[in-house]
């Protein structure tokens, strides 16, 4: 009887293996002798791309960019947000006093507290002799008095209190000592390698330095994990304690694109301003530290912000979610899976060369079931002019679960012939 019943399945298996041959297009596209790159696989990630891909490779070669401006700054950089791509740069690795932009972590950490849930802005916050006595700039808190949350915000990021910000330190770790070693451990998780922070405010200290590359790290983290808090940094005048003050970043006056960030100085430190901007829906950071005085400093940013968003332009290459390839799964209650990537994928590029962007979905030649949503397969790449500009894995934009044991019995069988 089992002999019958398994010569049964056998030549059923068998009737349905010459059915291999006819796979589907979307499918062939998963074995590396059906050149993926070609196939309808690359064909639905191309077309993935909102318009900015093509199938034509671009006309003409790309006309050089020019070196970026002269600017007054001991060391500057400018990326784009989406992409972190360094658009222009001058040591931007070198170790430089951060000043008031020390400000930057201090609120960094203040935004984590309040989206936790372990900081509300009403909370009313008593001053101490510690945060009364700052020396530099000030928002004019009083000894011993309570001052909300938001309050202290406002004067840490538009008037640069070096009173508000300790104050703020204090709530949230109990000294600024304590607050400090917070700073530096979220500084190493964002990959700012070669900064160390002392104290909240930006004092002067032989310990207490950054970099532009850094601080453009942490103003990229900044807007993108908490956007909404970052209005307070376009902000362009606060008053408390009857003392009304503007906010330093003249830019915010001058480029209505520009929408933050924070302004710093010392004598030894000199004039620096972490700016961004938006424009078209592109958005630049950039870093200027050690320039000669307040204009120069916003003279610099803006013709570093001009020069890229002149020359670079950022787009959408492939859409988060978007159906790149379909492949053929064994065993599984699903016949085939959609492959995709998680999140939108962008690059930035020399202006007028998006028209020559392709994409194309690698997949492995055999997959089983289980597929878990969250595993890898395969991988989609973005190049232009036969240059790669990024691979992404993708992986399943639904799980497929294992199929019962008939499904998994015939296509064993089928596999011996696959």
């Amino acid at each position: 009887m089992f002999r019958s019943f398994l010569a049964c399945t056998f030549l059923t298996a068998l009737a349905a293996a010459p059915g291999l041959a006819d796979t589907p297009a979307s499918n062939r596209a998963s074995n590396p002798a059906s050149n993926p790159a070609s196939s309808s696989a690359s064909n639905s990630a191309s077309s993935s791309a909102s318009g900015s891909a093509s199938s034509s490779a671009p006309s003409a070669a790309s006309t050089p960019i020019p070196t970026a401006p002269a600017v007054d700054a001991r060391a500057y950089i400018v990326v784009d947000y989406r992409t972190d791509k360094i658009l222009a740069a001058k040591d931007a690795v070198a170790r430089v006093e951060p000043a008031s932009l020390t400000k930057l972590m201090t609120a960094y950490i203040v935004f984590q507290e309040l989206a936790a849930g372990k900081l509300k802005l009403e909370e009313q916050v008593t001053v101490s002799e510690h945060a009364w006595r700052s020396e530099g700039s000030r928002t004019f808190i009083e000894l011993g008095k309570p001052v909300s949350v938001e309050d202290l915000i406002l004067g840490m990021i538009v008037q640069s209190g070096n009173d508000a910000t300790i104050a703020l330190a204090e709530r949230i770790a109990g000294t600024e000592e304590t607050f400090a070693q917070m700073m530096n451990a979220n500084a190493k998780r964002l990959g700012m390698v070669g900064s160390h922070f002392e104290n909240s405010s930006g004092l002067p200290s032989p310990q207490h330095y950054t970099t532009a590359r850094d601080l453009s790290l942490l103003a990229n983290a900044m807007i993108r994990e908490y956007p909404q808090y970052y209005k307070w940094f376009s902000v362009r005048e606060f008053e408390h304690n009857g003392i009304k003050q503007q906010n330093r970043n003249g830019l915010l006056e001058k480029d209505p694109t520009v929408d933050g960030l924070k302004t710093g100085h010392t004598d030894s430190a000199g004039y620096c301003l972490v700016t961004s901007s938006l424009r078209d829906g592109m958005r630049l950071v950039s870093v200027v530290m050690g320039s000669t005085s307040m204009k120069a400093r916003e003279t610099a940013s803006a013709a570093l912000l001009n020069y890229g968003f002149t020359f670079y332009d950022t787009i959408l290459a492939v859409k988060g979610g978007a159906v790149l390839a379909s492949a053929r799964v064994w065993k599984g209650q699903s016949a085939s899976v959609d492959l995709g990537i998680k999140d939108d994928l962008y690059i930035t590029l020399p202006r007028g060369e998006a028209g020559g962007i392709k994409t194309a979905a690698d997949v492995p030649p055999r997959l089983v079931a289980p597929l878990a949503a969250d595993a890898v397969i395969g991988s989609v790449r973005v190049f232009a002019g036969g240059q790669t500009l990024a691979t992404v894995p993708m992986h399943p934009l639904q799980g497929v679960a294992a199929g019962g044991w008939w499904r998994r019995l015939i296509d064993t069988i089928r596999l011996w012939f696959a």
